[in-house]
């Protein structure tokens, strides 16, 4: 079909013909199919620019980091929908991706975003040694805990110690060279957030991803969309799973047969 006249709707993504399929400037299917893994088109669709090696090492390992960690409340949310309506694929994972937010998922792009301000705030170049970044780690801290608020990427519901994913994605960057300022602030929140908060918490998973994403010299407006990206595999994976060995009835069930009406005057007892 010929464009009308007057008529343009720019891109540098995709456009298609009657014969031919181009995406980034690129023949998709003699440029790009079986050329590029997934995760780099993806970094490439956002970054405009296809990553190098290195950036590609790092950027698959967030998204597998981030894929699946078993019965979280996305999860349970997918199976629970599927439950409801197994004609519906698309809703059970639309439903478990709704799930991520400041508590799950989304402490990717609040960590960068954070991490990201507090490099914009900070006057003069980058601290030149540990002792600068932690320095600076410390201010930001103590800011943060003035204004009533949390340092995201602090903390974590299971790994109470050390989240595994950690110092893996660290020491992958460190190896690509491509740890860069995100990633050493958060190394210095990590050491110093102690002497601010009076207790000591790890850095998760899902913000030292935030850091590496920035790091990469990704949008920090849209790091959450990354951790979608991934989760949307791994919700997949668990639908597949209840597909074979359901539990979604039995979650069902259990709350269900477990519910206790209270007369809504009553004093919580909680």
């Amino acid at each position: 079909m010929s464009q009308p006249p007057g008529l343009s709707f720019p891109t540098s993504l995709g456009t298609s013909t009657a014969d031919q399929i181009r995406l980034l400037g690129q023949d998709l299917t003699a440029g790009l199919m079986g050329q590029v893994s997934f995760g780099e088109l993806a970094f490439w669709l956002v970054a405009l620019r296809r990553p190098t090696p290195a950036e590609s090492r790092v950027f698959e390992a967030v998204l597998v980091a981030l894929a699946d960690h078993g019965f979280t409340p996305t999860a349970i949310a997918a199976r629970l929908t599927y439950l409801s309506a197994p004609d519906s694929l698309q809703g059970a994972l639309a439903a478990g991706l709704l799930g991520g937010g400041s508590r799950f998922l989304g402490v990717t792009e609040d960590c960068g975003r954070y991490l990201h301000e507090v490099l914009e705030r900070h006057e003069g170049g980058r601290p030149a040694d540990e002792a600068g970044w932690d320095a600076l780690a410390l201010r930001a801290v103590r800011e943060t805990k003035a204004a009533g608020r949390f340092v995201p990427g602090l903390g974590h519901p299971v790994h109470k110690v050390t989240d595994p994913r950690t110092p893996v994605l660290i020491r992958i960057a460190e190896e690509e060279g491509v740890l860069g300022p995100h990633l050493r602030l958060f190394q210095a929140i990590g050491r110093t957030h102690e002497q601010v908060l009076g207790r000591r918490l790890p850095l998760n998973g899902a913000g030292v991803c935030g850091a590496a994403l920035a790091d990469l010299g990704l949008p920090v407006e849209l790091l959450r969309g990354f951790a979608l990206l991934a989760r949307a595999a791994g919700l997949l994976g668990q639908i597949a799973e209840e597909r074979r060995r359901p539990i979604g009835m039995d979650m069902y069930m259990t709350v269900d047969r477990n519910a206790v009406y209270v007369d809504p005057q009553a004093p919580d007892q909680t």
